[in-house]
Order: C-alpha cells, then structure tokens, then sequence
C-alpha cells in the first residue's frame, strides 16, 4: 500500500473545505436577503471567502472578492425575478416569503446564480464545490456554466440535471427529474457544446429528457412528461407520449 502511494504521490485535497464550502454558501445567500444579517455578519463571510481561496492557493483573492461583491445586486435582481416567476406560476405558492425560505428550487437557482458569477471571474473549483452542496441539499443538479435567463422557475426541484453547456432562456418553467443532458461523455468533447439551449417561454414537465448541443426548443413550447427529444422542436410545439395505458372500471 505505502508502495503504490509512494508511485503516485501523496497529495493533500483539503477535504475539509467541503464543509467551509458549505457554511460560507449558507452565509452567502443569507448576506444576499437579510440586511441586518450582511451588516453584522458579512465581514465573516468574506473572510471565509478569501480563507477558501487561500486553501484552494488562488492569488489576487482581494481583487476577487471586490468583483464578487459588486455582482450581489444584479444577483438579487435576478433572484427576485426567478421568485415571482414561481409565485406567478405555482397555484400552492402562497407568498413571496414562502418561495424565498421554503422552495427548494429556488435555493438551487440562487446559488447557481452565485457559483455562475465565481465562474465567470475564472475562480476555479470552488464554483462547484457550491453547486454540489446544493445538489445535496435540494436535489437539482446545475453547473455553473450552464446560461440561464430571467425568470427561471424549478418547481418541485428533485432529480433535475442541467449541464454545462446548457443555454435556458428567459420565462422557462421545469418541473422535477427534467435532464438537459448530452448524447455522449466523452473527455473529447469538453470543449463543446455538449447541451440543448431552451428558447424563451417554454415549459418542461416531469421527467422529460432532453439531449444534444444542437438540439433546440423553439420558443413558447411545451415538453410533456417522460418524453426523450434528441433533435430540435420549433416554436409553439406541444410534445407529449402517447399513452399505452389501458383502464378498464371494474363492474
């Protein structure tokens, strides 16, 4: 064993920052919709930030964090959007305030809307040390390189995948275990778009599968449940499957 690590090298990945990575999201996003908490406890945050940074051995932290910080209100613009968009959409949202502090959906989308800015700032791995934890708290998977407009709505959250390359336009609704996937892994296609862009004003119901860098869904669609689409669908489409359920009332 001692021989084998010796051969390949014994490094150290900081497992431990998996939890720093998680307590400093949970403060982020609370600095994000709680002034009074930002005002007494956003200085710990950006400690926390620049500590991780540190960790991870990534220079100009300071610099990063100013651009980080100037971000937060375009960030809370967008997030406002997505969460009326879930109280215009879901008949059981009752308030506002239910959508920010009870839907899980809308926790996914606001930290990928953070993770999203860290990558655009080329910070590496910590963006999806972010998206992962709220993967496991909440069940939807978004990388953070995914595009994603205004007024983005999950409803019901769980098994969703939005891959990388993934582009979702404006007024999209999806409902849970929805994939935007590809048609294939393979490490020869990192640099390609690997997902399907979603254009404005569609919905995508339970379970629908979607896979393909080409494949696009024409504006103000609807995607029925459990259908598989592996090629583009025009605008104002419905798809649905043809059931083949067959019930008989019993006598």
């Amino acid at each position: 064993m001692r021989t084998a690590i010796a051969k390949i090298g014994f490094k150290n990945y900081s497992m431990c920052l998996r939890d720093a990575v998680e307590i400093f999201t949970k403060e982020l996003i609370n600095c994000l919709f709680d002034e009074a908490y930002r005002q007494e406890k956003g200085g710990r945050t950006k400690i926390k930030f620049l500590t991780i940074l540190e960790r991870l051995s990534i220079e100009n932290k300071d610099c990063f964090w100013l651009d980080f910080e100037r971000s937060f209100l375009e960030i809370r613009r967008k997030l406002d959007l997505d969460a009326l968009a879930a109280l215009n959409s879901d008949p059981a949202a009752k308030s506002l305030r239910e959508i920010y502090l009870a839907y899980p959906g809308f926790y996914a989308i606001a930290v990928y809307r953070l993770s999203n800015q860290l990558l655009k700032q080329e910070i590496p791995i910590l963006p999806r040390m972010m998206s992962e934890f709220a993967h496991s708290t909440t069940g939807t998977d978004i990388h953070p390189g995914a595009e994603i407009g205004d007024s983005f709505f999950i409803d019901h959250a769980t098994g969703i995948v939005i891959g990388e390359t993934t582009i979702i336009k404006d007024n999209v609704t999806i409902f849970q275990g929805v994939t935007l996937g590809g048609m294939q892994v393979k490490k020869s296609l990192a640099s390609v778009k690997r997902h399907p862009t979603i254009e404005s004003g569609v919905v995508i119901y339970a379970n629908a599968t979607i896979l393909g860098g080409d494949v696009m869904i024409g504006a103000n669609s609807v995607i029925g449940a459990n259908v598989c689409i592996t090629a583009s669908i025009s605008e104002n489409s419905v798809v649905t499957v043809k059931s083949e359920n067959n019930i008989f009332q019993r006598s």
